[in-house]
Order: C-alpha cells, then structure tokens, then sequence
C-alpha cells in the first residue's frame, strides 16, 4: 500500500493524502500523464476506469467513467488549472453527463498533485480542496477516502510495468466502448517537432508515406478552424491505386490537441473523428489518437486493414528521417 498517511484540515477545507513509492519521480508523473496508465489505477478496486480524454496541459479536459461490478457507469471530468512538467499539476475535478460535460448540479473539487523525490524514490502530495465544510463532510460520507486510497493501491503493479509503456514499444491500440479507438506511441522528439511534423507539408511528406513503395502527393492542411483538409497517395514502385482522406478541422491548440474529422475520398457516410493528443514525457512525446467511429463495424475493418500497423512504418519513418535529421 503506497499510501503513507491522509489528513483532513476542516480549517482550511482540505483533504491530503500522502503516499510514497520505490520509483523515480519521472515514472510516477508518466503514470498520471498517459491514459493508458491512468486509467489502470484512478478508479477504486472493482470500479475500473476507462479515460476517453486526456489532454494534460493548462485548459486541458480529462474525461473518464468508472464502471462498476453491478454495470454502473460513474462518469467524471478534470479540468487542469496548471501543469508543471515533472512537477505538479493543478485540476477542477468533478462529476460528468453521459457527453462528458461537466454535471454544473453535483459538487467540483479543487485538487493539486505535487511530486518529489525521496531518498527510496519518489512522493505524491494530493491534497484536494472543498468550497464548504457540509461538501467536505458528504464526500468523506459518501466514501471519497476509502475509493481514493483502494484506488493508489493499484499504483504499484503499474509504476512496476516498465515493459508494457515503454518508449521502444510500437504503436498499440486499445479499444475504448462500442466504437472507439485510442493508438498510442511514444516518440522519440518534443511535442514542438511532433507537432510540426504533423502540420508541415514538407515534413508530413518525408514520413507519412504508409508503406514502402507509395508517396503522399497531397498534402493540403487546415489552417484554421472550420476549413478543410485534404491528403492523397499514390504508388510509386507498389501496386495499388491512389486514395487519400479528407475532413474538416473541429478544434486545435497548438502544439497539445486537433480534432478532425476524416472520410474516405469517395466514401459516402458519416465522418471518423479524430482526436490527436501530445504530452512530453521522460522519453520524448507521447502521442495519443482517439478515433471514433460512425459504428463498431466501421471500427472492426479499418483495423483489420492492418492500420496500427501501417501507422508505426510511419512513425519509425518520422524518427529516423525528420527527427534524427
């Protein structure tokens, strides 16, 4: 059990937990900073959590349900306030509606994370804030301790698992509810370089070729929100025939989030979209893309295509020609 000691400050309207661990602080901030770890200790025991969101940087949004043993669904959001790489970080934490926006009838908490070293490792200092004594005294009722607590009791097993987030892995994907996706992959580069290598026509040109034997010949990028975008290939010493997608540019933050949307070229129907997410990590970016299908069947055979495959070709070509060059 990490978890070393929690305090309750009515004064100050505060709750802290305090837990330790045998690991470096930079593997402890990567846990909170990937989804894909995140979502394997922040629900309770027996209340698994499945993250559909998580941009970590200041105005980002997080959104998570827990699902429990009987088939309930506990939805929540985090909105970050600050975010200190490696450091701390600063979220508005609360209860979500089935679309994800926050439930503005149910209580919000303030809550700061703060990480340091240790001599055996590293620290967490959680220490979360309520805007009233009865609020402070509802949650604790309710069982915010204990879940909180049964929660960081799974740390352990992930911060141990070096093998499974490792920055040498290749692109993985996991399926997220009926009809979404997430690819996940660490590369090797800032989220400045990450970024403009997605953004760059010139540089989008030298890696995002698919497999060997075809080029990417279009390359016409949103500029802002609201426009299109259009990308095309074609073989160059492969058989096939030329394809490429098209969609409009929903949202972007640069260098940290862009949501799209993306059709075939061709291709009648109701758009995927697209949800791409960079976070620095120890190792360079993470990069997380979070498809959503128009159906699960959809879903099923663009996988089948042999996509995550495909996409990691990509990647390794991203780091060896753009930016290692």
């Amino acid at each position: 059990m990490p978890v070393t000691s929690i305090s309750k400050d009515t004064d100050a309207l505060t709750m802290t937990i305090v837990a330790e661990f045998a690991a470096p602080v930079s593997r402890l901030w990567e846990a909170y900073a990937d989804p894909r770890q995140l979502e394997r200790f922040w629900g309770p025991v027996g209340w698994p959590a499945t993250v559909t969101r998580h941009d970590m940087y200041p105005g980002g949004i997080t959104n998570y349900y827990m699902s429990g043993p009987e088939g309930e669904i506990s939805r929540g959001y985090w909105e970050f306030l600050k975010v200190d790489p490696g450091h701390s970080f600063e979220v508005l934490d609360g209860f979500a509606l089935e679309d994800g926006a926050p439930n503005r009838e149910a209580p919000s908490m303030r809550m700061v994370f703060e990480f340091s070293e240790t001599a055996a490792g590293s620290r967490l200092d959680m220490t979360t804030h309520f805007s009233s004594l009865e609020e402070l005294k509802s949650l604790v009722e309710q069982g915010m301790e204990e879940g909180t607590a049964s929660a960081m009791s799974q740390m352990d097993a992930v911060i141990t698992d070096l093998r499974s987030y490792a920055a040498e892995m290749p692109a993985s994907i996991a399926l997220v509810g009926d009809t979404q996706a997430r690819v996940s992959r660490i590369i090797h580069g800032s989220v400045d370089q990450v970024w403009a290598a997605h953004h760059e026509p010139s540089r989008l040109k030298r890696w995002n070729l698919g497999p060997d034997g075809w080029a990417l010949v279009v390359a016409d990028m949103a500029e802002e929100v609201g426009s299109q975008y259009r990308f095309e290939w074609e073989p160059t010493t492969a058989e096939g025939e030329r394809f490429g997608f098209e969609g409009e540019l929903l949202e972007i933050n640069a260098p940290y989030r862009e949501v799209t949307t993306e059709n075939m070229i061709g291709m009648a129907g109701p758009p995927a979209r697209n949800e791409l997410t960079l976070t620095p990590v120890a190792d360079g970016t993470l990069l997380t893309l979070h498809i959503t299908y128009p159906s699960a069947e959809l879903r099923e055979m663009v996988i089948g295509t042999g996509m995550v495959d495909g996409m990691e070709i990509g990647y390794q070509r991203l780091e060896r020609e753009v930016l290692a060059a």
